[in-house]
């Protein structure tokens, strides 16, 4: 069994994994090894990855290294079973990138559109010859209705919602209505976009405001809340030490 660890721009997920199947779960603000470690505490975990979109996880891998007898960090270096196009892969996010990997295990042989709604929203392609083409980075929910409350002078700050509206009749709806629909037009344009030069297209939402655009959007596959994780199981279970790219 897998300790996968993704710590994200605003939280930080974990889960301990059995053959692609979430097990046990966590979700805590900050990354602690003594809770990842209560949380692989009831199961036989011999292996983890960590992964970080903020950088600096060094005690934290040292920590899960002492209890361990393999401990991933997942860099721009590790091998993943994709082939990978991005031109700047240093900088590509490894949320970005292991949700890629998580999709193509999904739908292997299809061009797949991963649309991750987290603090930021990110179209990323993955190919049915198992490339990762690279995507698109947009302010995701809360960016976009902190910006509309911080730059503006009497606007609210609102929060998500459900319903649906093109006419608001109060600001505060039309602010909550905007954001919404900007995010649901934006994502249906993509879509649209890359079904027509690729064709075969299949859509998987995952991120924390997924759950607001997986009925609103309905050519939508399915939702996976842990598409991260899947992915970065998978690179666990593939990784060969031997075939790192030298930093």
């Amino acid at each position: 069994m897998n300790l996968v660890v993704d710590i994200g721009n605003t939280r930080c997920k974990a889960a301990v994994m059995e053959h692609g199947s979430v097990r046990a779960a966590c979700c805590v603000p900050e990354p602690d090894a003594e809770a990842l470690l209560n949380l692989c505490a009831p199961w036989p975990v011999d292996a983890a990855i960590v992964s970080s979109s903020r950088g600096g996880v060094s005690d934290l891998v040292r920590a899960l290294r002492g209890r361990f007898s393999r401990v991933v960090e997942f860099t721009a270096a590790t091998p993943v079973p994709l082939r990978n196009a991005y031109l700047s892969p240093a900088t590509l996010g490894r949320d970005r990138l292991a949700a890629a990997v998580g999709a193509a295990a999904l739908r292997p042989g299809r061009n797949v559109l991963v649309v991750d709604f987290g603090t930021a929203a990110t179209f990323d392609l993955v190919t049915a010859d198992g490339t990762f083409r690279g995507g698109c980075i947009s302010p995701g929910l809360a960016l976009r209705f902190k910006a509309l409350h911080d730059h503006t002078a009497r606007l609210p700050l609102c929060a998500p919602c459900d319903g649906e509206c093109l006419t608001a009749r109060t600001t505060e709806e039309a602010v909550r209505c905007g954001v919404m629909n900007s995010m649901q037009f934006e994502t249906e344009g993509y879509i649209a976009r890359l079904e027509a030069r690729w064709g075969d297209l299949c859509v998987i939402f995952t991120g924390g405001d997924a759950k607001y655009f997986a009925k609103r959007i309905k050519n939508t596959i399915f939702a996976d809340c842990n598409l991260v994780l899947l992915g970065l199981d998978r690179i666990l279970d593939e990784y060969d030490a031997s075939e790192e790219t030298p930093h």
